[in-house]
């Protein structure tokens, strides 16, 4: 069992899924087949998955107090869901015994996205090329966390004035084109604080230390420059990115661009982040 969720790793890597992911969904499968207790993926049925089911909305935490969110436990079905098609294209079972289920949708918490005010107050406590490289990043580029993370010198073109997402989520790519203040701030970084730095490898955002940014390092710098900023919020690399895409909305963007802007597959997912007016909904 061990090697199939080894090899489940190794299936969503070549998809192009975010290094969380490729963690968290193997995490999940293993706990399926360690509550089952399975001797071949073969033999699970539609029943054994929903007493698994059952037994989530039951399971403590591991660590602390009380239940799993509903948002957790849909991580497990999604993981769930992902996994027996990948063993259906594969041969592992001959019929998909999650695509016979029903789950009930995990309510969605909604943050309001920040005002246009809001984020011009993080742009003037931003006093470095770097911090303000990283704005530019997450809002005025609209990109995932994971996406800033693989971004190499290489995928911006100045002169162009284009950002390129090489491995977005799904392995999408696109194409980001910049305003030319947002060029002029992103090149003014490379040129003035990157190129101090000792360690000059390909990834176009760097450390305190000189070293690639990772995910933890970006979330962290933002988090110093709330506090500078005086706000008195939790804001993460990805709330930047859902307000960028509510305030296209708000300024008359249609809903198709800003699912392209964002990397979306599909329209609902831009509803989501976005959440539009009902007149731009009425509109599509």
């Amino acid at each position: 069992m061990y090697q199939i969720i080894g090899s489940f790793k190794s299936y969503l890597s070549v998809l192009g899924y975010s290094i969380g992911t490729q963690r968290m969904l193997p995490a999940c499968i293993r706990d399926f087949l360690e509550y089952g207790q399975y001797s071949s993926i073969g033999e699970i049925r539609p029943a054994d998955i929903n007493m698994f089911y059952e037994w989530l909305h039951e399971r403590p935490l591991k660590r602390g107090e009380g239940a799993l969110s509903e948002m957790m436990i849909s991580h497990y079905v999604y993981a769930l869901k992902v996994f027996f098609s990948w063993q259906l294209e594969t041969g592992g079972v001959t019929i998909n015994p999650v695509s016979m289920l029903k789950f009930k949708s995990p309510g969605r918490g909604y943050r309001e996205a920040l005002t246009v005010a809001e984020i011009q107050t993080l742009f003037t406590a931003a006093a470095t090329c770097r911090e303000h490289a990283m704005l530019h990043l997450f809002y005025s580029c609209g990109l995932r966390r994971s996406e800033a993370v693989r971004l190499r010198l290489s995928d911006l073109h100045f002169r162009q004035r284009l950002l390129y997402v090489r491995s977005g989520k799904g392995d999408r790519r696109r194409v980001i084109p910049l305003m030319d203040r947002v060029a002029a701030s992103l090149e003014q970084y490379v040129l003035q604080e990157r190129g101090k730095a000792r360690y000059m490898g390909t990834a176009f955002m760097l450390n305190s230390m000189g070293r690639a940014m990772r995910g933890d390092s970006y979330a962290n710098l933002l988090k110093s420059l709330v506090r500078k900023a005086g706000m008195r919020k939790e804001i993460s690399p990805h709330y930047l990115r859902h307000s960028i895409a509510t305030h296209l909305l708000q300024r008359g963007m249609s809903m198709e661009y800003v699912r392209d802007f964002l990397g979306h597959k599909c329209l609902e997912s831009t509803q989501i982040y976005a959440r539009p007016g009902s007149h731009q909904l009425q509109a599509l």
